[in-house]
């Protein structure tokens, strides 16, 4: 968290609410001129027709080239669709289609790596996977399941005899 004098840029910070942003406060002993302010102050909050206001050279200057270009296909989407489905509607169309493209690609890349880089006798990295042997209590049908290996070349072979060379 920052502290407030960095945010004022070393000034105290000052509210401009006063006593007035109490309800009690208000109802208490309100002059003429304070009323007059208050109201004033409330009108000033009340946001004019045409805001918020669309500057494309602020965007251009906040938003860096690279994020521009990312962003592009999904803007013209959201562009094409603001005036058939509204603003609001559009926007969550954007956004949700993004992320679920994103979660997409995520799976995706998970099933390749886990498909195409195991490892095995062939390469030293990768993921290992190993499966459980199922549970088999005595007097079931294939106790006490346990690998049955017939030499010392049998251990730790990671699949080099059901390999095809």
């Amino acid at each position: 968290m920052t502290s407030p004098a960095s945010q004022t840029g070393g000034a105290t910070p000052m509210t401009i609410t006063g006593r007035m942003v109490r309800e009690r406060e208000r109802l208490l002993n309100m002059t003429p001129e304070e009323r007059m302010w208050r109201a004033q102050w409330l009108k000033d909050q009340q946001l004019s027709p045409n805001e918020p206001r669309f500057v494309p050279e602020y965007w251009r200057e906040r938003i860096n080239p690279i994020r521009r270009f990312y962003r592009a296909p999904l803007d013209l989407v959201q562009k094409g669709l603001t005036p058939v489905i509204g603003h609001n509607w559009a926007f969550a169309i954007r956004f949700w289609t993004g992320k679920i493209a994103l979660a997409a690609c995520s799976i995706y890349a998970g099933y390749y790596y886990f498909k195409y880089n195991q490892n095995d006798w062939t390469r030293k990295g990768g993921w290992r996977v190993i499966s459980s042997r199922n549970a088999v209590f005595p007097g079931d049908e294939g106790f006490p399941n346990y690998p049955q290996r017939s030499s010392h070349s049998d251990y730790a072979a990671r699949g080099f005899k059901e390999s095809p060379i």
